[in-house]
């Protein structure tokens, strides 16, 4: 079922996309798939900038509840699960939500490899920018991504990101420093996608 909003459809099946759908997840299952993809170097040196730790499920698991209990209107964390065989295959969320101007950052993660650079990512991010927009009537969302993540920032741009600026040499990498892209899209702009 949809329906139109100023030239965009609108999905009644908020959570869904074309190819994944975001879900709500028992933290015992979450932190067993984070302790998992947490164990592989490279996508820890996609998801984040600061030195790869490596935590105990238990440990994890006790992250994500604290977590679900004291950012309830700050952050909006998702897991992502395909919808043609229900497999979980990373997570997606807003975070820092800033009410008084509307604006918010998001940040994704596919920790199962089998699902990168096939559409995935791009979908979970649509889907996390219509709940943004329309669900919670944000003006803006910004991202950072690594100069070095080529596949993400295309993902990006897919989903209707434009670069904004870049933070030059903000990254030590295996001794070679890399900037980092900040990246931004409007209200305005994700309407006109259509």
């Amino acid at each position: 079922m949809s329906g139109k909003w100023k030239g965009r459809t609108m999905n009644t099946r908020l959570f869904h996309g074309e190819l994944v759908r975001l879900v709500s997840e028992d933290p015992e299952v979450m932190a067993k798939v984070l302790n998992k993809w947490d164990r592989d170097s490279e996508y820890m040196r996609l998801m984040d900038s600061d030195p790869p730790i490596m935590w105990s499920e238990n440990k994890i698991k006790q992250w994500i509840e604290k977590d679900m209990e004291e950012d309830q209107n700050t952050e909006f964390f998702f897991p992502i699960r395909t919808l043609e065989d229900n497999h979980l295959i990373g997570f997606v969320g807003l975070f820092s939500v800033n009410w008084n101007h509307g604006e918010a950052w998001v940040g994704i993660g596919l920790g199962d490899r089998n699902y990168w650079g096939k559409g995935f990512g791009t979908d979970a991010v649509s889907v996390i920018l219509r709940y943004a927009f329309h669900e919670l009537n944000l003006h803006r969302v910004s991202l950072g991504v690594f100069e070095y993540n080529r596949r993400a920032r295309r993902s990006y741009e897919k989903a209707g990101f434009s670069v904004e600026g870049r933070v030059r040499g903000d990254m030590l990498r295996q001794g070679q420093r890399w900037d980092v892209f900040i990246m931004g899209i409007l209200r305005e702009e994700w309407l006109k996608q259509g």
